[in-house]
């Protein structure tokens, strides 16, 4: 199982990753585990000495009980206190923030991978998929020249 930020390496360019767990429920459990979690706009706030997860949808799982569930509801994540120390020191120094970048499971548990990000101007974004477009288009040329 892993689900990934489909947004993430066109809105972000990524500077450090973090393997961390995630505080969930029961029910939201099976609903990560059937791949229903969505992390488009989500991103991680530290408060005091704690990082969560905000803005991320895990819906509610189709065979339990829903009496007065939040989808959006913020998560603790569980990381060391030297990871979260140097992210703290990473984002005072520069603008940056923490955004996920995919969740997936490692044995019985499931972790999120965020990262230290700097997010993307629209010329960088339009340079990024000009540079896709070309490379694409020159294996493609390479394929059909090797064919004959």
């Amino acid at each position: 199982m892993k689900v990934i930020n489909r947004k993430f390496n066109r809105e972000y360019e990524a500077l450090d990753t973090f393997e961390v767990g995630i505080v969930l429920n029961g029910p939201e459990v099976k609903s990560v585990w059937k791949e229903q979690i969505q992390l488009d706009g989500a991103f991680v706030k530290i408060i005091g000495n704690e990082a969560f997860l905000l803005n991320a949808v895990i819906p509610l799982y189709q065979f339990s009980q829903g009496k007065g569930y939040d989808q959006k509801r913020t998560r603790k994540l569980l990381l060391h206190k030297k990871e979260l120390l140097k992210m703290q020191v990473k984002m005072a120094s520069g603008n940056l923030t923490i955004a996920p970048r995919s969740c997936y499971n490692k044995g019985p548990y499931i972790k999120l991978e965020i990262a230290l990000v700097r997010g993307r101007k629209e010329i960088e974004k339009r340079k990024l998929e000009k540079k896709r477009d070309i490379e694409q288009s020159q294996k493609r040329e390479m394929k059909e020249y090797l064919k004959s």
